[in-house]
């Protein structure tokens, strides 16, 4: 069975995680073919939004400690991360479009971070986030201990660090780890109507505004002003900035290309 699914659609690629009977694990296997999809997905400018989902009922169980070529006293986890997981997060984080996860059951340790890597994530009603690693004595990665803070805050981050402990879906919104919680039934075609608007928008300014915020919280102001001003004079230089004020001026929607 081929660990990931890609379809496209409309200037979205939907990507699914496809190792169900596994809740979606990350085993090595899985991890080189995310890398691999995640390199032609960024390779193909006709694609404009990626949608991150996970089959069956769960999201991303977090690793697989059970045939996924991880075995505690026979793998140096340093490694394993080093080579086969943080690639991955570093993929994400600066794929040159929008990216929307789809949350449809647990996300735990390194699979929530898949998810908090998105720029929005919806959750079904159903899902769940949690930090499983100190269960099994060991500290969160995959970008947790970087994703966490920056959306719940340091208390909630440590809490559910420490503890372990399942938030909902519904709590997870409540407390801004995700965008929004959304029945069953609907968060794929939610998630897939996000995926189309984000796809049909200016995508190279929503990367940069993306760049920004991130870069926002650790920048002293003066820093972050000229990062804006810089980031606005290439905006300003885009066909599609032209097109949004000719769309505004007309009273009609605008046709962005993403360039």
């Amino acid at each position: 069975m081929n660990p990931i699914l890609l379809e496209r659609d409309d200037g979205v690629v939907r990507l699914t995680l496809n190792r169900p009977e596994r809740l979606n694990a990350m085993s090595v296997d899985l991890m080189l073919a995310l890398r691999a999809a995640l390199d032609e997905i960024a390779a193909d400018k006709a694609n404009r939004c990626l949608l991150l989902t996970g089959a069956g009922r769960g999201f991303c169980a977090g690793a697989d400690l059970s045939g996924g070529g991880i075995e505690p006293g026979e793998s140096d986890l340093g490694d394993v991360i080093h080579n086969w997981f943080n690639p991955v997060v570093r993929q994400l984080h600066a794929l040159p479009m929008p990216i929307v996860a789809a949350v449809n059951g647990i996300a735990a340790g390194g699979g929530a971070s898949l998810a908090l890597a998105a720029d929005i994530a919806l959750a079904a009603r159903s899902a769940g986030f949690s930090q499983v690693f100190c269960r099994i004595a060991l500290v969160p990665d995959v970008g947790s201990t970087y994703f966490l803070p920056r959306t719940v805050g340091p208390a909630r981050a440590l809490g559910m660090a420490m503890l372990g402990e399942v938030v909902s879906a519904e709590d997870a919104a409540a407390q801004g780890m995700i965008w929004r919680c959304v029945e069953d039934a609907e968060l794929l075609s939610e998630a897939t109507r996000l995926a189309r608007r984000l796809a049909q928008g200016p995508t190279a300014s929503l990367v940069a505004t993306r760049r920004l915020l991130r870069q926002g919280a650790d920048t002293a102001l003066d820093d972050q002003l000229e990062a804006e001003a810089q980031a606005q004079s290439a905006a300003g230089r885009r066909a599609d900035f032209a097109e949004g004020v000719s769309a505004f001026l007309a009273k009609r929607p605008a046709a962005f290309t993403g360039r």
